[in-house]
Formats: structure tokens, C-alpha cells, sequence
């Protein structure tokens, strides 16, 4: 029997224009999904989250670990228009 443990990851999600939301792993360069709903994106991306673990595994690469202590923020910035 295999023993897991569990990883976290931030996930971006943003809402895509033509609808739905596109979301991504800023830790896992090119992990990324989409989903019609915010739930459907959340369940694609934990799919696609194993498989690019997997797929690293496979390689013999180093799987990012993301560190418990991290700040996320909006940032605005001014703009000429």
C-alpha cells in the first residue's frame, strides 16, 4: 500500500471572456486548466495539478514545494490613458 501526503498550491483563477474561469499554478510553470464554472476549474486544476506532479516524478525532477508562508495581493497601479 502507498502512503500519500498532501501538497498546496495556490491557484489563480480568473474569468475568462468568452465565460467560465481559466486558473493556474504560479508554482508549476505551464499548469494550467479551465472550467464552465468555478467548481468545474477547481476540480481541473487538482487533475491537472497530479498529472504535472506525476508527469515530474516520471522525470526524476524535483517537485515544487510551495512554502506555507506566502501574501497574495491586488495591486493597482496608475495609468495615462
Amino acid at each position: 500500500m502507498q502512503s500519500e501526503e498532501i501538497l498546496t498550491y495556490t491557484a489563480i483563477f480568473e474569468k475568462a471572456p468568452e465565460g467560465g474561469y481559466v486558473v493556474s499554478v504560479p508554482v508549476l510553470p505551464g499548469c494550467m486548466t479551465q472550467g464552465e464554472t468555478f467548481e468545474e476549474a477547481k476540480a481541473n486544476i487538482q487533475d491537472a495539478i497530479v498529472g504535472y506532479i506525476e508527469v515530474l516524478k516520471e522525470d526524476g525532477d524535483e517537485v515544487p514545494i510551495e512554502s506555507a508562508e506566502h501574501i497574495a495581493a491586488t495591486i493597482q497601479v496608475p495609468v495615462a490613458v
